[in-house]
Formats: C-alpha cells, sequence, structure tokens
C-alpha cells in the first residue's frame, strides 16, 4: 500500500513547490495538498500536476479541528510536511490574531489529530518555520544557528516562534516524531505578489512607484525556493528526529541594493534605457520594529544531510524574473482586486 504523505498549505509559494517536488520524485507516495485557499494561495500554482495520479487535493482549514480528525482517521497519514501559515509581516502588524489562530493554534490542531491517527513509530511530522523567530542582528554578529536563542520582534514571528516550541513539545512530552526547519528569505517562481521581488517585478513591468522602507539597508539572506524545497525533501528524509536544521542561500543583500539589481535586469529585459526603472525607486516611513538583518548558517544541513544550494544567486535570481515576465497571465491573476492596490503604496518584503 502507498505511503500517504499530507502537505499543509501546498497551494502556495513554498508549499507548491514542494508539492511539484514530491508528487513528481515519489511516484509511490500518494501526495495529499491540504489548503485553505486564501488570497496567497492558488491552484494555478499547481495546474501542471493536477491531473497526476498521486496527487490529491483537500480544501480545508486548520483551525477546524474536527475536520482535521476527520481527515486523519479517514488517511492514516505517514507523514505530515506543515507549511500552511499566514506569513506576512505587514500583514501580523495590523491583525496578530490571526497569526496566532493560524500558526499557533492549527499547528496544535495539527500535532494533535497527527499524534491521534498515524504511526508514531514510523510516521513523521515535519514543522517548516522561518529564520525570524531569533529576532535580528547587527552587521558584526555571527550568522543564525540552530543554537541561537529566540527573540522574535513580530507579531509573525512570534506566532512562528510559538509554533516551533510546541512541536518541540509534542516530541519531548509524547515522543512525538517530529523535525524542524528554518529557512532564510525565499525566492522564485509563483510568489504572490505581497513580497518583495514579485511585487517589484510588477510594479517596474507597470511602470508603478517602487516603494522600499525607510533607508532599505536592512538585509534579507535569499534562499531560492527551488533549493529550499530539496532541503525539505533531504530533511522529511533523512533528518534526526528532534532536531531543527536552519535552511539558508549564503546570499545576504540589502534591500536597496536588491532592487537597484532587480532594476537593471529589468531595464535589461524590458529594452529600457538604463536607469528608468531605479527613477521610481521611493522611500516610505520604515516598518514597525523592522528587523535589521537576518542570516543563517547552514553548516549542520550541510555537514549532517549533504545538502548545498544548487544555484547562484544570480543564476536563480535571472531564472525568477524570466519566469514572472513569462507569466504576465498569471501575475495579473494573483494580482486582481484591491488586496495588492493596499500593498502598492508600501514596501512589503520580509
Amino acid at each position: 500500500m502507498a505511503k500517504k504523505l499530507l502537505i499543509t498549505g501546498g497551494a502556495g509559494f513554498i508549499g507548491s513547490h514542494v508539492v511539484r517536488l514530491f508528487v513528481n520524485r515519489y511516484p509511490q507516495y500518494e501526495i495529499y495538498n491540504l489548503d485553505k485557499l486564501t488570497y496567497a494561495g492558488n491552484l494555478e500554482n499547481l495546474r501542471d500536476i493536477e491531473g497526476r495520479d498521486n496527487y490529491h487535493f483537500v480544501k480545508g482549514d486548520i483551525n477546524d479541528s474536527e475536520f482535521l480528525y476527520s481527515l486523519f482517521d479517514t488517511h492514516r497519514f505517514h507523514g505530515v510536511i506543515h507549511l500552511a501559515a499566514e506569513s506576512h509581516v505587514d500583514r501580523s502588524i495590523h491583525n496578530p490574531i490571526d497569526f496566532a489562530l493560524t500558526n499557533v493554534i492549527g499547528t496544535v490542531n495539527l500535532l494533535n489529530a497527527f499524534r491521534r491517527y498515524c504511526d508514531q513509530d514510523h510516521g513523521r511530522f515535519y514543522h517548516i518555520s522561518t529564520d525570524e523567530v531569533y529576532g535580528d542582528l547587527h552587521m558584526e554578529d555571527p550568522s543564525f544557528t540552530e543554537t541561537t536563542p529566540y527573540h522574535p520582534n513580530s507579531p509573525y514571528s512570534a506566532s512562528k516562534a510559538a509554533s516551533d516550541h510546541f512541536v518541540r513539545a509534542y516530541h519531548a512530552t509524547y515522543g512525538l516524531p517530529a523535525v524542524i526547519s528554518n529557512c532564510s528569505n525565499n525566492y522564485g517562481s509563483h510568489q504572490f505578489p505581497e513580497k518583495l521581488i514579485p511585487l517589484m517585478i510588477h510594479n517596474i513591468s507597470h511602470r508603478k512607484p517602487l516603494p522600499v522602507y525607510g533607508k532599505g539597508e536592512n538585509v534579507r539572506d535569499w534562499l531560492w525556493v527551488e533549493d529550499h524545497a530539496r532541503a525539505i525533501d533531504t530533511v522529511f528524509h533523512h533528518g534526526r528526529l528532534g532536531e531543527t536544521y536552519n535552511i539558508g542561500g549564503n546570499n545576504e543583500w540589502k534591500n536597496i541594493d536588491l532592487v537597484h539589481k532587480l532594476c537593471e535586469i529589468m531595464d535589461r529585459k524590458l529594452n529600457r534605457d538604463a536607469g528608468e526603472s531605479a527613477s521610481l525607486i521611493s522611500y516610505v516611513t520604515d516598518r514597525a520594529g523592522h528587523d535589521f538583518r537576518y542570516a543563517i548558517d547552514a553548516t549542520k544541513i550541510k555537514e549532517e544531510l549533504g545538502w548545498t544550494p544548487s544555484v547562484s544567486f544570480d543564476e536563480g535570481f535571472e531564472k525568477t524574473i524570466d519566469w514572472y515576465l513569462e507569466n504576465e497571465v498569471w501575475l495579473g491573476h494573483v494580482t486582481s482586486g484591491a488586496y495588492l492596490r493596499y500593498y502598492e503604496s508600501m514596501y512589503s518584503g520580509r
């Protein structure tokens, strides 16, 4: 009998890449994609695999515990890869309760369902988290490691930190077979354009302002989403239970430098005069509690599990830009309506 694997949030940005990888790489698995299909979840992200025999979509809410119990009772999943989350910092500042409900209570609901209905001796619960739980860094500080103390500074990162703690607590208290990873900023195709790179590509294409928080000096480490999906595959199959693995791209960029790089490439690809896109940059009031720098030390996953990024940042960045320029129909679909207009007046990178 085929092993059944549940991937939550599989219609979202990172989740869709993980679902596609597992469906294509593991025909012996039955992959179930559970997604609520909020604004950031889009089944268009998975149109290329929707007819595959080992792929199944389930619409549902991880905050609905009775629904989860019924789903888990029916399928008795071998494993769970948990990506479903509210993930946008700006939205967490305006409405933190949604983040507490989905990211904390939703995770506990999944843990309870897994504990009640899944094989504790052979199964695995894999929780995907963020580097933001560690707080922020000064330029001279060493990168985050798996032993860096938690110091979340936004409602989003606080909710993810709490969910991490619950996963560890269930492992320690109940022996639930769990593993956690904390990743840096992802970039790549199919990302909802509230985040920095796709928003800037969209705005440059339409000659709209490019709003940048503060002076744009905040630093982020960038990880190509397809490399992250490979890392998730590696951790799910080979990571040690009870352990945490940091996943990073070793690509630190100031936000303003990244935007300028994007502008230069877009001018070239759109046959515009040099500097035309950069003239659209505008500086806006900084985000409340804006973390200055994130940086991941991915030594542990490299040495223990053999994972390293497969592409350079320049290569991944070019691939990402090309995808958005070649998929304007997708971009137009997800940017229709009032939601994106809220973000067109502000920088919205993590």
